[in-house]
């Protein structure tokens, strides 16, 4: 059960990191990232930051992915994947209350629940 909630997670990762890269990218969805600040695209400075959370977000996948067996991982840094997936389960969670917060629409419902799922996908992966 692990191997499946694993998948389920990196593919939510990397759907959140494509939604990162779009916004990097200049798509014109800042209205519904950070309580709707920005309507249109980013600012350049938001938008750099938005690439390295797309970047942080495919890491994450990896993370959970070598967690559970899915992928290969460095034999050196093998002891690092359980503090690591516990780590992003953590953030996840306290992402998950900024989302509830915020006064954008999508992100109290969608990603309020995308990073919710992502937190105990991740915790139940960290636990394996």
């Amino acid at each position: 059960m692990t191997i499946p909630a694993a998948v389920l997670a990196a593919i939510l990762f990397v759907g959140m990191a494509a939604f990162q890269a779009s916004l990097a990218l200049g798509v014109p969805l800042g209205a519904h990232v950070l309580g709707g600040r920005y309507p249109g695209a980013l600012p350049t400075r938001l938008r750099g930051f938005s690439a390295i959370a797309a970047a942080i977000l495919v890491g994450c996948a990896l993370v959970i992915l070598a967690r559970a067996g899915v992928t290969g991982w460095p034999v050196g840094a093998a002891g690092l994947l359980v503090p690591a997936s516990w780590a992003i389960a953590a953030f996840l969670g306290l992402n998950t209350l900024g989302n509830l917060a915020s006064k954008s629409r999508l992100e109290r419902t969608v990603f309020a629940a995308t990073t919710a799922a992502l937190a105990v996908l991740s915790a139940y992966v960290a636990l394996s």
